[in-house]
């Protein structure tokens, strides 16, 4: 796979999932727009380390001023945005009746409204090129559902429907839209649910198992580096007829 004079932007892409295909896009030759917060420095370092050129922006992608900048900065910066991978997301578990108004709003708006914005800013550079792939990274909980997670499943399921509307609307041009379906993944946001598991009872090593036996059958966690794969596949020709796709990559879980 070659995406030499290619520019990705990948939102939420300083560490897990978004780091993952921002490295296996660069590998490929790719130039990087990375976004997110925490180790911004290792992140830039570690995409950088694969010989493109590489940038970082700190927008809050509940913010759709912030997102334009972002955009407009990858197109300053690079001259175009050709592959745009929407990951940023993020999570809170309880029930609706004692779900945070605000928790909902944030989740909505990162996990389901960025895309929006991110892509109807993209599209029109990749509509002029007659060239372009957006991949959204939506869940297993696009397809399914599990309690206590509302806003998250439905952010997941109405980002799965933005992408079948996306490749409808694209599906006589050069440009795809498909979504990747991650079960379980060793992410801060699962880290998180295994520590709350632990403190609750038992140890980390029974925790994890617990978390995967509950859903995935493999009892393994799917890699960034895999999903990275896949989303390198769905930048090549050979995916060129793979439209409004939601790939899921979860070691069995939807399988049951």
């Amino acid at each position: 796979m070659n995406l030499q004079g290619k520019t990705a932007l990948v939102t939420g892409s300083t560490s897990g999932i978004g780091l993952g295909i921002a490295l296996k896009l660069a590998e490929a030759g790719a130039n990087l727009m990375l976004n997110g917060f925490g180790d911004v420095e290792a992140a830039v370092a570690a995409v950088a380390s694969h010989g493109g050129r590489v940038r970082h922006h700190p927008a809050d992608m509940r913010e759709p001023e912030e997102i334009e900048a972002l955009i407009r900065a990858s197109e300053a910066e690079f001259g175009a945005i050709d592959i745009l991978v929407n990951n940023a997301g993020i999570q809170h578990v309880a029930p609706v009746e004692s779900f945070p108004v605000e928790r909902w709003d944030a989740i909505i708006a990162i996990n389901l409204s960025s895309a929006f914005h991110t892509s109807r800013l993209a599209l029109p550079g990749m509509r002029a090129r007659n060239w372009g792939r957006i991949i959204n990274i939506a869940s297993v909980h696009g397809l399914a559902a599990s309690p206590g997670k509302s806003a998250y499943v439905a952010a997941k399921h109405g980002l799965i429907g933005l992408t079948k509307s996306l490749a409808l609307e694209t599906a006589t041009t050069g440009i795809t839209c498909n979504a990747i379906c991650p079960g379980w993944v060793l992410t801060p946001l699962v880290q998180q649910q295994i520590d709350d598991r632990a403190a609750a009872a038992g140890g980390l090593d029974q925790a994890r198992h617990d978390l995967l036996a509950e859903k995935q059958p493999s009892l393994q966690f799917v890699t960034p580096e895999q999903l990275g794969e896949l989303a390198l596949f769905l930048c090549s020709g050979a995916a060129e007829q793979v439209r409004g796709t939601a790939w899921n990559m979860d070691g069995g879980w939807l399988a049951q």
